[in-house]
């Protein structure tokens, strides 16, 4: 006799944008065979992680060109989530029109204005196209597409393209060919899988210290004793507090006994801490 097997259903994961956003790609890169569930706000992808209606969430976290997206180092640190992986993912801008639209028809490109900045070299050899700004890369697809704009194009990924029906007329429109942006998979805080912190080998952080000569070397020194190096640090104003600030730090460094040891000193030496997640570094 057959018993049958229970399916298992496919992960819900939340991003911020549209399908086709560069997000949905960095989502299906991490998370094959996931459910993508496109949220119009930020917000909105932390308030579904905090009511269960998705398994997990995908944000960027950091740009190579542009920098850190702030609003979700803000969000990391207020919500109760923590970080199981990260991704870099290779950002393409294509310019995409409705198929049978001809290049020479073009008159404005909608994009989100990030994109739009990274493609300034295009616009300077196309003067007689404009640039319009739009609330998301897939979403200017989307857009063009709903609405049969013949004049006009947007910029946005392949993956754009192919959810909505656009014809790619120009591949790697951007400026500069070593334009990745950091992802991180994010999830409520639960026991972690072995095989996942025994591949880890980063740990993200954030703390504060006191407004005093020598707080921020000293919490810092924590790590430097144990031979822990930072890949990076940023700092956040406290919502609030005028001219106090949240560290953020990036260890390169899994669930060690000197990691432990470390973070062990640095709560006690810094106002706050908390660990935003340990996991394998891209």
């Amino acid at each position: 006799m057959k018993v049958a097997r229970k399916k298992i259903a496919a992960p819900r994961v939340a991003i911020q944008g549209e399908l086709g956003a560069f997000s949905h790609e960095a989502a299906e890169r991490m998370q094959a065979g996931c459910r993508v569930v496109p949220c119009a706000r930020s917000l909105e992808v932390f308030e579904r992680l905090d009511d269960h209606s998705v398994d997990l969430a995908v944000i960027p976290i950091e740009n190579s060109l542009a920098g850190s997206v702030l609003e979700h180092f803000d969000l990391l640190l207020a919500r109760e989530v923590f970080v199981q992986r990260e991704f870099r993912l290779r950002i393409v801008h294509n310019l995409v029109a409705v198929p049978g639209v001809k290049f020479a028809e073009i008159r404005r490109v909608y994009s989100h204005p990030v994109a739009l900045e990274q493609c300034r070299e295009f616009f300077r050899l196309h003067p007689k196209i404009e640039p319009v700004s739009f609330y998301d890369t897939a979403g200017s697809v989307k857009r063009i597409m709903a609405e049969n704009l013949r004049d006009s194009a947007a910029i946005a990924s392949k993956r754009a393209a192919e959810v909505y029906g656009g014809r790619i007329l120009k591949a790697g429109v951007e400026d500069n060919k070593q334009n990745f942006t950091r992802f991180f998979l994010v999830r409520k805080p639960v026991r972690q899988q072995r095989q996942i912190l025994a591949r880890a080998n980063k740990t993200s952080i954030a703390f504060s210290v006191k407004n005093l000569p020598g707080a921020l070397f000293k919490a810092l020194s924590v790590f430097a004793l144990r031979d822990i190096s930072l890949a990076k640090i940023e700092s956040r104003p406290v919502k609030g507090h005028p001219w106090e600030y949240v560290f953020y730090v990036d260890l390169l460094c899994g669930p060690t006994k000197e990691a432990d040891n470390a973070l062990r000193h640095l709560a006690e030496i810094t106002d706050f801490a908390k660990v935003l997640g340990v996991y394998p570094g891209a």
